[in-house]
């Protein structure tokens, strides 16, 4: 049995707003290609009241951010008995939450960077002194945001204040995390496999927003596990037990979050090959020059199959949850 009429929900309330129209209308565009009924709605409210009008298998939830990424769309789906493609309720609230994703790592023994968290009540002597304790540079980073928004690197505690204000616009609390210099990596989790390792190189200090989705000079490399001599190729390297390492990291991150049918861990390499976990994406970007995307494909996945999968995962879940209620009943 195969599923047929499904609903992308994309757009929403968030700030990521544009960025989920992009992987909403392009994961409409592959799965009509795969031969799914498709209809699309532009979410603009927490009620989504479209959703009673239609026939539903399956809602792909292409929404970042705020009602998308936190629970409250999952929550709301639940609620109407619609089954929705990823992470379910406490995993998504979980992995939203940089400080409970944090917590959650240290608790499981998962190394990630030091770190405190500040709110735009206290003062800015006082944050000073929390800076000054875990030592320059810093990440800055609003505790409740995705899409690198908000996010600067301080390197000076004289434009501390600036950062502040900057990451504050987008919540009332935010995260101070000691700076790791090393090589940024990206693993995507589809089906509790871990997919190929991508490296991603901004031409800037670090992958902020801009980086991600407006400067074409952010190269991103598949990783391989044998040194290429052809400098041309668009490929990174590590060894083998380093390789293994940092799939078997994100694929554990996945799991202790509590993550579902996908998603996406970014972690960093220190210059002793020290691996940092940084945040699960329970919705990463869904459009075909995304990260997840960019993996599926390198392990062989076109962006159409990788949407068709998530699809056939979901329902095939459900029908597994309804035959164990009959046998249970």
């Amino acid at each position: 049995m195969k599923p047929k009429n499904i609903v992308v929900l994309m757009g929403g309330v968030s700030s990521e707003r544009e960025i989920s129209l992009r992987s909403g209308n392009a994961v409409a565009k592959a799965l009509v290609a795969a031969g799914f009924d498709v209809f699309c709605i532009d979410v603009k409210d927490e009620k989504i009241e479209d959703l009673d009008r239609r026939k539903i298998d399956v809602a792909f939830i292409a929404l970042h951010g705020y009602f998308g990424e936190d629970g409250g769309v999952q929550q709301l789906l639940e609620s109407k008995g619609i089954s929705y493609t990823g992470s379910g309720i406490d995993a998504s609230k979980l992995a939203m939450d940089k400080i409970a994703t944090k917590k959650c790592f240290i608790e499981a023994g998962l190394k990630t960077p030091d770190y405190v968290s500040v709110t735009e009540f206290q003062e800015l002597i006082e944050i000073q002194h929390e800076v000054i304790r875990l030592g320059l540079p810093v990440v800055l980073k609003p505790t409740m945001s995705g899409s690198s928004i908000g996010i600067s690197i301080v390197k000076d505690i004289n434009v501390l204040q600036m950062g502040l204000e900057k990451a504050f616009e987008f919540g009332y609390e935010v995260i101070i995390e000691k700076y790791i210099k090393g090589r940024e990596l990206t693993i995507g989790i589809l089906d509790d496999k871990a997919l190929p390792i991508i490296e991603i190189k901004p031409a800037v200090d670090f992958f902020n927003y801009d980086a991600k989705y407006k400067d074409d000079r952010t190269e991103y490399l598949i990783v391989e596990t044998t040194p290429m001599g052809n400098a041309s190729r668009n490929v990174g390297f590590l060894p083998p037990s380093l390789y293994d390492e940092a799939q078997d990291l994100a694929l554990h991150a996945h799991r202790v979050i509590g993550c579902k049918g996908f998603s996406r861990v970014d972690m960093l390499m220190d210059e002793k090959n020290n691996f940092y976990l940084l945040e699960v994406n329970t919705i990463p970007g869904f459009t075909e020059k995304s990260l997840l995307p960019k993996a599926a494909k390198a392990a062989g996945i076109s962006f159409p199959a990788l949407c068709e999968k998530i699809v056939d995962l979901t329902f095939q879940n459900t029908l597994v949850g309804v035959n164990e209620t009959i046998q249970n009943s």
